[in-house]
């Protein structure tokens, strides 16, 4: 029994140890962070990356326009065409200091407290708590401070094609996008 507990203490802990880092360049599982793509026609693909909170904006577009070269190689393509691209911010308020919900799931009446012959009307230290800081309330002492996190997802329409890369800013070269890029690529370490 206690090697179960074990067991489930350190998976939690790699669990806990795999969200505190940058979204490396992987496939996404199950709609989580990663790249994905959706083939449109033979030479068109929709391609999409999108990180964790962790994972700033460059990071994101960067590892977009690396999976669009590597796609478009792997399909046996030269260059690609970016037809439409956006990124998209979700951002949200968080809690400094630990998880908190504001919205008190556990919540739990303690007669003791609140109730008509409640340990507050008979002991001293509750009342002079009562008159410095406030009534004894549930849904008092929440975070005074939070912070912003945000997620990008960055997608992008891409057109491939054969031969001589044309002489227009749309078009990258997939062989030379690969070799300049590959060096900022952060790969999933393995377990």
């Amino acid at each position: 029994m206690p090697t179960l507990k074990l067991s489930g203490a350190l998976a939690a802990l790699a669990l806990l140890g795999a969200c505190a880092t940058a979204t490396p360049y992987q496939a996404a599982i199950d709609g989580n962070s990663g790249y994905s793509e959706v083939k449109i026609e033979d030479n068109r693909f929709q391609v999409e990356f999108s990180g964790n909170s962790l994972t700033d904006r460059k990071t994101v577009e960067t590892y977009l326009l690396y999976r669009a070269a590597e796609l478009t190689r792997l399909n046996g393509y030269d260059h690609f065409r970016v037809v439409r691209r956006e990124t998209d911010s979700n951002s949200r308020l968080v809690p400094v200091g630990g998880a908190y919900s504001p919205y008190y799931s556990h919540f739990h009446l303690n007669y003791a407290y609140f109730g008509p012959y409640a340990r507050y009307y008979h002991d001293p230290f509750l009342r002079s708590r009562h008159a410095r800081f406030g009534p004894l309330d549930p849904y008092w002492g929440g975070p005074s401070e939070y912070r912003e996190r945000t997620k990008y997802v960055a997608s992008a329409e891409i057109l491939m094609g054969k031969g001589k890369k044309p002489d227009d800013a749309a078009y990258f070269d997939a062989e030379q996008v690969t070799y300049n890029l590959g060096m900022n690529i952060v790969r999933p370490q393995p377990n």
